[in-house]
């Protein structure tokens, strides 16, 4: 099987930077989070932080500050202020859908594959994101990392969940992970996945998929439909 092949059954794709483009508010709400840590921006300790957000764009939110604050109930502090903040910059409108994304998955979805949505954020920031979009009937299941016994990326859980719950492959090689992060990139290869495509509309670029083991890099996740059909 290649990785163009028609047999891919279940698609997992990545919502913020893959399928959804929030404007950089990641960042924007991880400069909350700092601050009520006592992170201030302007320090040498806030831009090491960010650096570190930056180059982790995919895992899970509270891993990430629970790399950065050390102990838990400050790590929880910082991840509640951080959701707190996404959510009202998604409130306010400041998300949309990358384009084509929308009509993509439409057209997956038409062709008898199943989609399944996936999420570094906790599950209330992405069930915001998703009625701020009216995605909430899109697809036939979301999933974030508390879905998936509570590892995200880069470990395969929720890819794995995905393909545990829909029963849409035999196989892992049936399954094709799509996102714009090393991470999410990292996540399908340890899943086995059959397609692991990168994505250039968000985070990272080519040079960290194909490090990751990407085998497939794509201009945006509207092109996905034409890679499974071989008409590209």
């Amino acid at each position: 099987m290649t990785d163009t092949s028609p047999d891919i059954r279940l698609v997992v794709l990545d919502m913020a930077g893959t399928t959804v483009a929030d404007g950089g508010l990641v960042e924007r709400a991880f400069a909350v989070a700092a601050a009520e840590l006592g992170v201030r921006e302007g320090t040498a300790e806030h831009a090491e932080h960010l650096a570190y957000v930056r180059a982790t764009m995919g895992e899970s939110k509270i891993s990430v500050f629970r790399h950065l604050f050390g102990d838990e109930e400050r790590a929880r502090r910082a991840n509640a202020a951080f959701e707190k903040a996404y959510g009202e910059l998604v409130d306010g409108g400041l998300i949309a859908p990358v384009p084509g994304a929308r009509e993509a998955i439409e057209e997956l979805l038409a062709s008898g594959r199943v989609v399944v949505l996936t999420t570094g954020f906790a599950r209330i920031t992405q069930d915001a994101i998703l009625a701020a979009l009216g995605w909430g009937d899109l697809v036939p299941l979301t999933l974030c990392p508390a879905d998936a016994g509570g590892r995200g990326r880069p470990f395969p859980d929720m890819v794995l969940e995905a393909f545990l719950r829909t029963k849409a492959a035999e196989d892992v090689r049936q399954v094709a992970v799509v996102g714009d992060t090393s991470y999410d990139v990292l996540s399908g290869v340890r899943a086995g996945a059959g397609l692991v495509a990168g994505v250039r509309t968000g985070a990272h670029g080519d040079a960290e998929f194909h490090a990751a083991g990407a085998t497939r890099v794509l201009d945006s996740v509207a092109d996905l439909p034409a890679l499974l059909t071989g008409a590209r």
